[in-house]
C-alpha cells in the first residue's frame, strides 16, 4: 500500500508538472509565432521564452526522483 502512495505521489509530482508546462508552451508558442511573423529579429528572445516553462518539468522529475528515493 505504502509503495503504491510513494509511485502515485512520483507520478503527480511529473504528470502535473508535464500539464502545466505544456499549456504554457502552447500559449507561448502560439503568441511566439505572431512575434516572429511581426519582427523576425525575436527570434533569440521567444526561443528563450520557450525553454523556460521546460524548467518546470526538470523541477517534477526531480522531485519525482526524492519522492522514490527518500521514502522508500
Amino acid at each position: 500500500m505504502t509503495t503504491g502512495l510513494i509511485a502515485l505521489g512520483a507520478a503527480l509530482a511529473i504528470g502535473l508538472a508535464a500539464l502545466a508546462t505544456a499549456w504554457a508552451q502552447a500559449r507561448i508558442g502560439a503568441a511566439a509565432v505572431g512575434a516572429i511573423l511581426e519582427k523576425p529579429e525575436s527570434l533569440g528572445t521567444v526561443i528563450i521564452l520557450l525553454v523556460i516553462p521546460e524548467t518546470l518539468v526538470i523541477l517534477g522529475f526531480t522531485v519525482a526522483i526524492l519522492i522514490l528515493t527518500t521514502l522508500k
